[in-house]
């Protein structure tokens, strides 16, 4: 992408509000070494920290602290940047960004805008817009892998991929291309260049970076997990045995969870928004409790995964009852396309040997049914027996490969991008098998895939798409 110089300078407060031993304001353009001089009283060396007064108007000292001056293009936004690092009290940081805009008044220094300092450094190529993004990622992450994922990507490890992916279907154009641009040699273009071979080498190299960005998104966005049931059937005591609190009310009166309960835990660097629901029934009491349990399909209508628990003492004795019959198949008819249901038979502790089934010393099993029935796993929410083996199926059921350090911290538009790009590829597959008859398509649908890969780096993006992406962005960064 071509550098867009600013003519401008603009300037935040880069650290996050409240209370700290440093606060950052920072100030990017071309005027950022006159503010220097104006608040430090002094031309700063570059690119070497100083120790001193940062002054007001008059003279008098604001506080004590660290200056640090980068000539561009050689500083993260790839223009001039001033970092002023002081004590971290709101009230320090308000009166020094301050400052900076009265010394700036004249010269046009502005507030900066969410995210316009990235903005600027992937405007002036020192990021692409993967990276720029995984700048945002980093900061937001709530879980360890999480933020190691978005590192890989803020490096580049996201980007090179995708260009790697790019190269080849350059190559494999400029071969068609060369083609179309000779049709009187009589080659048989396909087998000469062995083009279906490079396609399906492609494409298998697509899909490996899509799996990839799946299981970043996962570590990105987490999974929402509703427990559904009936009434009384362990709902509040699982999300806290999940959570290992005790958050959500426990009693043996049905209809006590009213209202959505919400905790967000992780599973091997997964984050899980377990939403604990109102007991599904139709005879609810009162008004309050109807209410919740319009609120829980609406939930259910948002999930990833629902876990719909069942009372084991009465499963086993009578088997699936026809309310919970009802209940699956309502969820089946309520859940997103794809969203799985993991059937949770509860309570095993107080039935530990009914029929044909023996939990000897509580011990759980699973049970992954065939057809359109939801797997099963038994537990005791009390006791925690099986939790860990619900924990496991959770992951399984969502397709998480544990231990894949190599997940990219991948977004929504970052999978809609890869995925469109692979059915491009699906297409040119089809093209090829029709040999020279579709050439001019085949060539058509390589150069698609290219642009969708070529959207995730930001090759060929339009400027809404960038204002909506960096308008998301704290204000600083």
């Amino acid at each position: 992408m071509t550098a867009q110089p600013s003519i401008d300078t603009i300037a935040a407060i880069a650290t996050a509000p409240g209370r700290g031993g440093i606060g950052v304001v920072r100030v990017s353009g071309p005027e950022a070494g006159t503010i220097a001089r104006a608040i430090c009283g002094q031309s700063l060396t570059p690119r070497r920290a100083t120790y001193l007064p940062f002054l007001d108007g008059k003279g008098e000292v604001i506080d004590h602290g660290i200056a640090l001056f980068f000539p561009g293009p050689h500083s993260y936004t790839g223009e001039d940047v001033l970092e002023l690092q002081g004590h971290g009290g709101p009230v320090v940081m308000q009166m020094l960004l301050t400052r900076c805009l009265q010394a700036g008044r004249e010269v046009g220094l502005r507030l900066a805008e969410p995210g316009e300092f990235t903005r600027r450094a992937f405007l002036n190529d020192k990021l692409d817009l993967a990276q720029a993004e995984a700048v945002a990622d980093l900061i937001e992450a709530s879980t360890e892998a999480a933020a190691r994922s978005a590192a890989r990507s803020m490096e580049g490890a996201f980007s090179d991929a995708i260009r790697a992916l790019v190269e080849q279907v350059i190559h494999l154009r400029m071969l068609v291309e060369a083609t179309l641009d000779f049709p009187e040699e009589e080659i048989d273009f396909l087998e000469a260049s062995d083009a279906r071979g490079q396609l399906d080498t492609i494409r298998t190299a697509l899909g490996g970076v899509l799996a990839q960005a799946r299981q970043g998104s996962l570590l990105r966005e987490g999974l929402s997990v509703v427990l559904a049931g009936q009434p009384n059937v362990g709902k509040s005591s699982l999300l806290n045995a999940l959570a290992g609190a005790e958050l959500a009310i426990v009693t043996p009166i049905a209809g006590t969870t009213r209202d959505r309960v919400r905790e967000t835990i992780q599973i091997e660097g997964i984050p899980l928004h377990i939403i604990d629901t109102a007991g599904l029934r139709e005879d609810a009491v009162d008004e309050v409790e109807r209410i919740g349990i319009e609120r829980t399909w609406e939930a259910i209508g948002r999930a990833d995964v629902v876990l719909h628990l069942i009372d084991a003492t009465d499963y086993l004795q009578h088997g699936l009852s026809e309310i919970d019959d009802a209940i699956d198949d309502r969820l089946s008819g309520h859940l997103p396309p794809g969203a799985p249901i993991l059937r949770v038979v509860n309570k095993i502790d107080l039935a530990p040997a009914v029929g044909a089934i023996t939990f000897g010393g509580n011990r759980p099993h699973v049970v992954v049914a065939n057809g359109p029935n939801p797997t099963e796993i038994w537990i005791s929410a009390r006791t925690g027996a099986g939790i860990d083996l619900l924990r496991h199926e959770l992951l399984r059921v969502i397709g998480w490969q544990a231990g894949n350090e190599g997940a990219f911290l991948a977004r929504e538009r970052h999978l809609n991008a890869l995925r469109s790009a692979q059915s491009h590829l699906d297409l040119a597959a089809e093209r090829a098998d029709q040999q020279d008859k579709a050439l001019d398509l085949f060539a058509e649908e390589l150069r698609l895939a290219q642009e969708h890969l070529n959207s995730i780096t930001g090759e060929f993006t339009s400027n809404d798409l960038l204002g909506t992406i960096f308008t998301r962005f704290c204000i600083g960064k």
